[in-house]
């Protein structure tokens, strides 16, 4: 027996020798037969109170997913825009049974996630533990404890996230861009400020939860390790005492497509990036026969970093770190968008490649088809691991009226798309010539070159409003480059005062993603500076310059400062630049722009642009140009809340972006002429 087996082993071998001898390496494999997809049927019941509970049975791992959605269509809040959110908040705060330590210590004993929303809830656990946060989840959820002190406390945060976002060009340009395509006054459109936050009250709060907060128009799916008839007795329990709401919707406001493609810009001063978006209104829906057609079109022109948009924005121009597209068949608000963040600089450049490819989406080579065919079809696979995708696919067939073999014929659906299929699709989800141009950005330097493009211009203020045109201020002739200087001196102390001061020590902090990281920064006159961050006690980054020589340290590894960088910090020796000024060419007084809500002296030399408040006479902020990925981009520092140190008046607000996100910082204390030479050493 022994020597059969050998020969049988050697004849595998054999075989796997020749095999391997037949397979070309400078080939691309060829792709196997699409394969059948067997998806489980969730086992479904309804409520008394409207509640409908979708149960898949999976047994793989011992996990449960619960995935609570509400179907209904978007609502108008007006005064009180936010309330939801507010509301939301609120769950998972405690219920009318437990304290909120009490409900966050059971969360966390048993391991589990529970999140909620204006729209839903979600929740994932072991299966071991399910029945325990299905319960949790169900208190939460029916038996929510609203208070005054809460509800302050969620719009606190809320005005405090609004304040952070009021420079953030992305989130402006997310507003007002659905306020222009919807309407300001819509439900789709409508859009949080203070002054609405700031007007909730508790019984607003209430009102909103017992309104459309309600099972009537809810879905409950369950994927994972459970029993359908166990779990069926654990929801009617749980759940039955969630009271219908009986709510009638209002129809949708209209909204339509322009009738002819528009640029509407909306100024924000500070910003260092454009935020450049192109959309439509559609009418795709999932169960639509053109949506394969247009998802394929959306992979092609924008749904990664090998698609045209990509590959043109980014890749041969260098305008951006990317370039995308989105297609959404969404129940409400079907459209289309492809969006970037690019230089200032070129963004007229960008908005003409935009529309380049939009244009030329409506051909798409055989190579291209193929490849976004298998890019969908792995990534539909792929998310099958997922009980989440499950529960999705379930919720799906009930509120978008698919058919039940929609996702078992998922991959052959794509496979049937055909070129002309995808030509004829984006005749009616991509429209460049009904288009809105939108960008947010800074409108002084962009708003010429964009009114050139040939498109209709049209501009906004951040709460999108009608504005005029940005432009540079007239100034008066009397008002000079040193005349600026002198009156930055004079408002912070006087040129004696700032002659005194030798050294400056600053210790700052910020909040960064709920962390805390802070600054310590030492500087001298003559170029010295040490500066190191840390975050969680461990030190980011850290960088010590004594004139002549310096080093760099981050992530553990020390390395010399690069000449370009020394070059760099002994262009100013002076702790207060502005004292350089007149004996340097560079240094010149360009005009007046609105820096922030302020008419601001703009200063320029070399890579740097200074900007002095009409007003005040004190620096609101500066922009630097830095080399990055794509280039040269300006990081933005901005300046405020003054007070009086050592007779020379410092900020003790500082802004600085870093890596396109806003880093605000507050100083805690500034020391001044105690700095020694050894802090640079």
């Amino acid at each position: 027996m022994k020597y059969n087996f050998k020969y049988i082993a050697a004849a595998f071998l054999l075989s796997g020798m020749l095999s391997a001898q037949q397979i070309n390496k400078d080939e691309m494999p060829k792709p196997g037969p699409t394969p059948t997809i067997n998806i489980a049927k969730p086992k479904t019941f309804t409520l008394k109170n409207g509640l409908t509970v979708m149960v898949v049975e999976n047994n793989k791992l011992p996990r449960v997913n619960m995935s609570l959605s509400m179907d209904r269509p978007p609502y108008y809040e007006g005064k009180i825009v936010g309330v939801s959110e507010i509301m939301a908040d609120q769950l998972g705060n405690g219920t009318t049974t437990l304290s909120k330590e009490q409900f966050n210590k059971k969360i966390d004993f048993l391991g589990a996630n529970l999140n909620f929303s204006s729209s839903g809830a979600n929740a994932n656990t072991l299966s071991k533990y399910f029945p325990q946060v299905l319960g949790l989840m169900a208190d939460a959820i029916v038996n929510p404890k609203f208070s005054a002190t809460e509800v302050q406390n969620s719009k606190d945060r809320m005005i405090e996230g609004l304040k952070a976002d009021e420079k953030n060009a992305t989130s402006i340009a997310n507003r007002v861009s659905s306020a222009l395509t919807y309407g300001k006054n819509t439900s789709r459109g409508e859009f949080e400020t203070e002054a609405t936050i700031a007007g909730i009250q508790l019984a607003d709060v209430q009102n909103i939860y017992n309104k459309y907060y309600a099972p009537d128009h809810a879905y409950l799916v369950v994927v994972g390790d459970v029993k359908f008839n166990e779990t069926k007795k654990l929801i009617e329990k749980a759940f039955s005492g969630w009271k219908k709401s009986n709510t009638k919707f209002a129809p949708l406001e209209p909204a339509s497509n322009l009738a002819k493609t528009e640029i509407n810009v909306v100024d924000v001063p500070t910003a260092v990036q454009s935020v450049v978006s192109v959309g439509n209104i559609t009418n795709l829906k999932m169960n639509d026969p053109q949506y394969f057609p247009s998802m394929i079109a959306n992979y092609i022109l924008g749904g990664g970093g090998e698609a045209r948009l990509f590959m043109n924005l980014r890749e041969k121009n260098g305008f951006t770190y990317g370039a995308y597209s989105s297609m959404t068949a969404s129940k409400y608000s079907p459209s289309f968008s492809a969006n970037a963040s690019v230089r200032n600089e070129v963004t007229d450049k960008a908005v003409v490649e935009f529309m380049n490819e939009l244009k030329g989406i409506s051909t798409v080579k055989p190579e291209e088809l193929a490849n976004a065919k298998a890019k969908l079809k792995g990534d539909f696979i792929r998310s099958l691991e997922r009980p989440e995708t499950i529960a999705r696919f379930a919720l799906n067939e009930k509120v978008q009226s698919l058919p039940a073999d929609f996702y078992a014929n998922y991959l052959k659906s794509i496979d049937k798309v055909t070129s002309a299929d995808v030509s004829a699709a984006v005749k009616s989800t991509i429209l460049p010539n009904q288009s809105r141009i939108f960008v947010a950005g800074k409108g002084s330097d962009i708003s010429d070159s964009l009114e050139k493009l040939g498109y209709p211009v049209t501009y906004y203020d951040k709460e999108a409003n009608p504005a005029a045109k940005p432009s540079s201020q007239k100034m008066d002739a009397n008002v000079t480059l040193s005349s600026v200087v002198d009156k930055y001196i004079t408002a912070i102390g006087g040129l004696p005062a700032v002659q005194k001061v030798n050294t400056i020590t600053t210790d700052a902090s910020a909040k960064v993603q709920g962390m805390d990281l802070d600054m310590n920064m030492v500087q001298a006159r003559g170029s010295k500076m040490k500066m190191e961050m840390k975050m969680m006690g461990n030190t980011l980054q850290k960088i010590v310059f004594d004139g002549k020589k310096g080093f760099m340290e981050a992530q553990g590894q020390k390395n010399p400062l690069p000449e370009d960088a020394k070059k760099e910090l002994t262009a100013s020796p002076e702790l207060f630049p502005e004292l350089n000024f007149s004996t340097s060419a560079d240094h010149k007084l360009s005009g007046i722009e609105k820096f922030g809500n302020e008419d601001a002296y703009v200063v320029k030399g070399g890579k740097n642009t200074y900007y002095y408040s009409v007003k005040t006479g004190l620096k609101l902020g500066e922009t630097k140009m830095q080399k990055g990925p794509q280039g040269e981009m300006a990081v933005p520092t901005t300046f405020g809340d003054y007070k009086d140190v050592s007779g020379v008046k410092l900020p003790y607000k500082i802004s600085q972006n870093m890596g396109g996100m806003p880093v605000d910082f507050t100083v805690k204390s500034y020391q001044v002429n105690q700095a020694k030479d050894s802090d640079f050493k």
